[in-house]
């Protein structure tokens, strides 16, 4: 396919554009919140997840204390409502922690793998509102998945070592929770003893039951996975999209050969999509690795495709691509059954790259828009909620999150919601049940040249005694 974007640079008249000039940025060492919105803090790294997790010291990190603690990085996977006797609005989050850079979480820069394993992974927690969301504290299903934490492949397979590297995921119509192990390569490297054959997988796991063993699902291929999403189709079997987060990578689709359930994901087909024009068409793939039987078969090579979102109300699948400036996609299937071998495709939107200035001292405003888009969810009216993260990519724009509307006159034009703090990205947003959003920032402070001992902030509490922290926070229209 032929992307219809570019890696655009501000020009004066880009600057003047009337759909641009009402919002504009700076890289700030605090957070920048739209009007409109009252922003909080929900959690924060080192904040307690199990019951028995020990005060947070970041000077005297350790396995058991990271283990029961909220992780150091951050990307909102899934946000599920959870039944309510009393009325108390109610959900269930899990937050990925993908990766621990040592020159930031440990003191003095010096890794400690160790604890880096126990500090990444995932967390579950229960939340509630009050006067606002709040995590439960000692919460049933509050929980922490790491580098300790057993699994198995397949629905009855043998035991494996370790949940690493998880970069996205979803929760599923038939009540799983999904996670894509997209660093585990990274992970392996770091803590030896992992196996490759059962690590950078989809894991599948009951996020309700805490006894549950995680399953590593490897009819879904062992390919690393960016970011998954899941769909029933019409005659209700399980339906699962991936993205592999390469230059040139694909969109993958499974389909499951029995009806939707803890087990469905064992066995069924999987196919790559073809995007042609407009058009839609999903390309089975032979036996064998993912990636060659994607390029053997002539499935589209997309630019980094990262996020995935879908909304079932409105039978739209968003892809978000951040290479280069970035875009996302919209994709529909034919006659709204997610199976179809066939459908349509259209650019949403198309992100805009800012150039630095000749003088870096001369930091200016520039105008609010997405530049490579990473995370995707949707508001409870159906509009796209996009988190960028350019990586390691300079430039005077900070990562930021927006809501998209996909429809009507407005559709495609981001509205800023939040500004990122110096060095975080955005990972991921999603609607409470009452329509608050919470989003994640993730790994503050951590820009280029940065350390322990001299982040490019101490955000969110801005104390000189303490280092930034991921944090995933709340946003509530006022």
């Amino acid at each position: 396919m032929t992307q219809r974007r570019a890696l655009l640079v501000a020009t004066p008249a880009l600057l003047a554009a009337p759909a641009l000039r009402a919002q504009s940025l700076t890289i700030r060492q605090d957070d920048q919140v739209a009007a409109g919105w009252r922003r909080g803090v929900l959690v924060r790294w080192g904040d307690r997840v199990a019951f028995d997790a020990l005060p947070w010291d970041p000077t005297q990190p350790s396995v058991d204390a990271a283990a029961a603690q909220f992780g150091w990085d951050a990307r909102i996977i899934a946000l599920m409502a959870a039944p309510s006797p009393d009325a108390v609005p109610r959900a269930l989050l899990a937050v990925a922690h993908p990766a621990v850079d040592a020159r930031m979480a440990f003191p003095g820069g010096r890794d400690l793998p160790d604890v880096a394993g126990a500090m990444q992974g995932v967390s579950l927690l229960n939340i509630e509102k009050r006067a606002d969301w709040t995590v439960v504290d000692g919460g049933f299903q509050n929980r922490r998945l790491t580098a300790g934490t057993l699994s198995r492949v397949g629905s009855d397979g043998t035991l494996a070592a370790g949940l690493v590297g998880v970069t996205g995921g979803c929760a599923t119509p038939w009540g799983s929770l999904l996670l894509t192990e997209g660093d585990a390569a990274a992970w392996r490297a770091r803590l030896p003893g992992l196996d490759a054959a059962t690590t950078g997988m989809v894991v599948e796991l009951d996020p309700a039951n805490p006894l549950w063993v995680p399953s590593k699902r490897a009819a879904l291929g062992r390919f690393a996975p960016a970011d998954a999403a899941a769909a029933l189709s019409a005659d209700g079997r399980a339906v699962v999209w991936l993205t592999d987060g390469r230059a040139g990578g694909h969109l993958y689709r499974f389909v499951s050969d029995e009806a939707a359930g803890m087990q469905a994901l064992d066995a069924g087909r999987l196919a790559a999509a073809r995007i042609d024009g407009g058009s839609l068409r999903w390309l089975p793939l032979p036996e064998g690795d993912p990636l060659a039987g994607a390029r053997a078969v002539g499935a589209t090579g997309l630019d980094r495709p990262a996020g995935l979102a879908f909304d079932a109300a409105r039978g739209r699948l968003c892809v978000a691509l951040r290479g280069g400036a970035g875009s996302v996609l919209e994709l529909r299937a034919a006659a709204g059954d997610a199976a179809a071998e066939t459908g349509v495709a259209e650019t949403l939107i198309d992100g805009i790259a800012v150039a630095m200035p000749a003088d870096p001292r001369a930091a200016a405003p520039v105008p609010a828009w997405p530049w490579a888009p990473a995370t995707l969810g949707f508001d409870r009216d159906g509009a796209v909620l996009l988190g960028t993260d350019r990586g390691a990519v300079p430039g005077p724009l900070p990562e930021a999150l927006y809501r998209v509307p996909v429809e009507g006159a407005e559709r495609g034009r981001a509205a800023l919601v939040l500004a990122a703090p110096a060095g975080a990205a955005l990972g991921g947003a999603m609607a409470a049940p009452d329509g608050t959003l919470l989003a994640a920032i993730a790994h503050p402070g951590a820009g280029a040249g940065a350390s322990w001992a001299q982040p490019a902030t101490r955000w969110p509490q801005l104390d000189p005694r303490l280092p930034p922290r991921s944090a995933v926070v709340t946003l509530a229209r006022v």
